[in-house]
């Protein structure tokens, strides 16, 4: 998982590795353009695991599409948009510390929600 930088209704948040579509382009390809600028690995895009919408409370809308994926490198060199980056276990997340529209995947994978 990624960190938010500091800053803004969402800083320093943890969510998965991706972001915003370019004009034209997929979601996979998406995918791997965002690895690759977000922590300097090349990753290839696999099959579509979830679609799940989510509004935030600031106003925004989102559509996150979870695409498994391979990367070719377990090193990384994030970049100025990444604050901290981290290999977690579902189970071990705090859900309280990631972004709502990763929750109810996260959920999916194991992770506990609060009591």
């Amino acid at each position: 998982m990624t960190q938010r930088p500091p800053g803004g209704p969402l800083g320093l948040q943890w969510e998965f590795p991706g972001g915003k579509l370019e004009p034209g382009e997929s979601p996979e390809a998406a995918l791997v353009r965002e690895v690759h600028e977000e922590l300097g690995v090349a990753a290839a895009a696999h099959e579509t695991l979830a679609v799940h919408s989510h509004d935030y409370a600031h106003g925004t809308h989102v559509e996150v599409v979870f695409i498994r994926c391979t990367l070719g490198s377990f090193e990384f060199t994030p970049s100025h948009a990444v604050h901290a980056a981290r290999w977690t276990e579902p189970r071990d997340v705090n859900l309280g510390d990631v972004l709502e529209g990763d929750r109810d995947f996260l959920v999916g994978l194991g992770a506990a929600r609060p009591e």
